[in-house]
């Protein structure tokens, strides 16, 4: 299975070799902390369901995508269960608080922001999991695979709700949180996580 070209383009740098290199040896926290990505990405989805509600559309897709990220929850704790990893807290990235902070206080600019962010986080997500799958054992790389249809999707679900509910073009807005996403991926970052930056 391949990355989509779009979340190539969408994306301005791929993941760096260092943070892939780190990831092979902290397979432990990358699995807790992608745990912890797929409950805050429901979590994400089941906020905007309630702060949205006169959005039928929005409340439809975020709805089913609540789901799949909990799902995905369920799938990597019991690989964690497998090979022995105990569910331990561990401190959040820097990556999303980097993108929420350019986020517009006012509204449809909040909303059409935060879907924008929805967007950059899920492209990243996929485009990571891509780069890592072919340095993994077989099983974790099969699982990580069978994540990229879904992420895609989430992906191309945010960008379209934000088009909708912008009232205009949002082309400004995207590449703008595509440099935001781009330097928060290459600003060094000292802790591994699943969406951190370059090892420091």
């Amino acid at each position: 299975m391949q990355l989509l070209p779009e979340i190539e383009s969408f994306l301005l740098c791929p993941t760096p070799d260092a943070w892939i290199a780190q990831a092979l040896q902290n397979q432990d926290i990358l699995l807790i902390d992608h745990a912890n990505c797929e409950k805050k990405a429901a979590s994400t989805a089941l906020n905007l369901l309630f702060r949205y509600v006169e959005k039928a559309d929005l409340q439809y897709k975020l709805s089913r995508l609540a789901r799949e990220e909990l799902r995905h929850f369920e799938q990597v704790a019991a690989l964690m269960t497998k090979r022995g990893i105990a569910y331990r807290p561990v401190s959040a990235a820097l990556y999303a608080q980097r993108l929420r902070g350019h986020v517009r206080s006012s509204e449809p600019g909040k909303l059409v922001d935060t879907l924008i962010v929805g967007a950059f986080i899920e492209a990243r997500s996929c485009e990571r999991f891509f780069r890592l799958a072919p340095h993994l054992d077989e099983e974790l790389a099969q699982f990580y695979r069978s994540l990229l249809k879904s992420e895609a999707r989430h992906y191309q679900d945010y960008l379209k709700m934000a088009r909708a509910y912008a009232g205009g073009p949002i082309d400004d807005r995207v590449a703008f949180f595509a440099e935001v996403e781009r330097d928060a991926i290459l600003m060094p970052d000292t802790e591994f996580r699943f969406h951190s930056g370059a090892a420091a």
